[in-house]
């Protein structure tokens, strides 16, 4: 017995040494006699990235030799770590029914999974480790990727000769609506794969988180590059060939000779700013950065950092723009809008906005904002005045808070204002995940008597699905639809005005139009049956001792020219 373990044991170390990769899952068959010799009847491996991994059971298994005896349920286990606290796990199961293992064979079994670990430690464990460290669960090179890839061409002098980009692919949440969440993630892995392909050696793509990404590629690819991101059909059935195309917006920064890196944040902090640019731009998919907008995202930290001293102040302050029923031309409502007053000068929400919005800071001044209101509408109530309804615009950032419709609800409550004197106004959503919670937290507001409205609808590209998946009170049009005087398609967005309130008429909704700014506009509202207006033509927004005069008053003059 001892002598055919012993040669079993030489068959399997030569074996294994003979092996080019000791990676293949039943290590082509170098264990089979030695796992016969000692009865085991299966041999797995385990990797996982570190203890609290191992603790979540998040880890790739794989098995190095199965019998075709069954197997008991008492296996003996070698737990390693690795210098880099990865966490190694051999375990090893016996023939059912047979005798347990003696001491004499456990201890063989030990120095097996040890030499199995020193020759997996040079092939299997690193590739698998490298794999945990710079990929993510979906197979994507991640951001430690990027960075070491930066740090390493920086070190070797090559950096100029690179240049870095940052992309978001668009409207994407469209695409897992369209055609679902599995064809979608398909559709994305064929779009970076194609990308991929396209780069070589020369470049790599990361993904830094959903649908953003990241490429650091040489220069003679920058317009290669940016002509694949402007758009291209990528096939997500294969047995029918069925195709959607895929594009993103992009931001570049063409790494320039002399580029000092003092580490990778050099990089990122230049390529979001420009796709953060390029998002936000109603002209382009591309934007270059340039040195002003390390000013704006210093301006941007500012604002942040100040904003909690500036609520606690009461800098900020709420204005109210009303809306008006242009057949009797009745105060209908009002939109609450922020202003921010710093040092006695006022600040315009587009100077301040985007910056708490690309934080979570915008909910704080959301909640204030509703809090301000529920206070104003309380005490018209007491004072005895013709309240009406007031809406409060939330941000999209509200969708990543599970509890928003309790916190809605506490601050109405807690002010003790009727349910029917609030509109809570919220914007299309950028992913699936948050259309489902905009749907939840729509149909929870309207359960307890709160109106909710779909604002600046025909802007977004889902709009259309935004109001049939969503049981809306109120659809705002957007401005865009409403013609200039001077505008040369005039009669085209006319029609597309008209369709829009019959549609919005048609399933029950209230509608109403922002940006009325001329009396061609109130005469297109009402040939097409929009009782209800709101803009400039009308009033600006106005402070609230200005808007509790209107409150007073109610109606407005019967003059083409609006009120003073």
């Amino acid at each position: 017995m001892a002598e055919a373990y012993y040669e079993a044991f030489e068959d399997f170390v030569r074996r294994m040494t003979q092996l080019e990769d000791t990676t293949v899952p039943l290590l082509e068959g170098a264990a089979d006699r030695l796992c016969s010799c000692l009865r085991i009847a299966k041999l797995e491996v385990s990797l996982f990235r570190d203890r609290r991994y191992e603790e979540l059971g998040r880890g790739n298994t794989l098995v190095f030799y199965e019998s075709s005896l069954p197997y008991g349920d008492k296996p003996l286990e070698s737990r390693k770590i690795t210098q880099n606290y990865y966490v190694v796990i051999f375990r090893v199961l016996p023939v059912k029914g047979e005798a347990p293992w003696t001491e004499e064979e456990q201890q063989r079994i030990y120095l097996m999974l040890d030499t199995l670990y020193v020759f997996n430690g040079r092939t299997r464990l690193l590739e698998i480790a490298d794999r945990f460290t710079y990929f993510d669960d979906d197979g994507y090179h991640n951001l430690r990727f990027y960075i070491r890839y930066a740090e390493q061409l920086n070190e070797e002098g090559k950096l100029e000769r690179m240049t870095a980009m940052h992309f978001n692919l668009k409207h994407f949440s469209l695409v897992n609506q369209q055609i679902g969440r599995n064809a979608g993630s398909f559709v994305m892995l064929g779009f970076i794969e194609g990308l991929q392909r396209m780069l070589g050696e020369c470049g790599w793509v990361c993904r830094i988180g959903g649908d953003n990404f990241a490429v650091l590629a040489e220069k003679i690819y920058t317009q290669p590059i940016l002509d694949y991101l402007s758009g291209m059909a990528i096939v997500y059935d294969v047995n029918h060939g069925s195709r959607i195309r895929v594009s993103a917006s992009v931001g570049v920064f063409d790494i320039p000779e002399g580029f000092e890196m003092h580490s990778a944040s050099d990089i990122m902090d230049r390529i979001i700013s420009a796709s953060q640019a390029a998002r936000s731009s109603s002209t382009t998919d591309v934007v270059f950065f340039d040195e002003s907008m390390i000013e704006i995202r210093k301006n941007v930290l500012e604002i942040q950092r100040y904003f909690p001293t500036a609520l606690e102040r009461g800098e900020f302050l709420v204005y109210y723009q009303p809306k008006i029923n242009i057949n009797g031309k009745e105060l209908a409502g009002a939109e609450a809008l922020c202003r921010w007053l710093h040092n006695g000068v006022l600040i315009a929400p587009a100077d301040f906005i985007p910056a708490l919005e690309s934080g979570m800071e915008i909910c704080k001044l959301d909640f204030h904002v509703l809090d301000t209101v529920c206070r104003d509408i309380r005490r018209w109530l007491d004072e005895g005045r013709d309240v009406v309804r007031i809406s409060v615009n939330l941000s999209r950032r509200h969708m990543a808070d599970p509890d928003l419709l309790e916190h809605i609800l506490e601050i109405v409550d807690r002010n003790n204002v009727p349910h029917e004197y609030i509109e809570i106004e919220l914007t299309e959503t950028t992913t699936d995940v948050e259309f489902t919670d905009l749907k939840r937290v729509v149909r929870g507001l309207q359960n307890v008597g709160i109106y909710t409205s779909v604002d600046d609808f025909g802007m977004g590209y889902s709009s259309l699905n935004l109001i049939k998946e969503i049981p809306w009170d109120v659809l705002k049009v957007d401005k865009s639809f409403l013609p200039d005087d001077d505008d040369d398609d005039k009669s085209r967005r006319s029609v597309m005005f008209r369709y829009v309130v019959a549609m919005a008429r048609a399933m029950g909704l209230e509608c109403i139009a922002e940006g009325v700014e001329t009396e061609s506009q109130v005469g297109l509202l009402r040939e097409n049956n929009c009782d209800l207006a709101q803009g400039f033509f009308f009033d600006r927004p106005l402070p609230l001792a200005e808007f509790e005069k209107r409150l007073q008053r109610h109606t407005y003059p019967d003059q083409d020219e609006p009120p003073a």
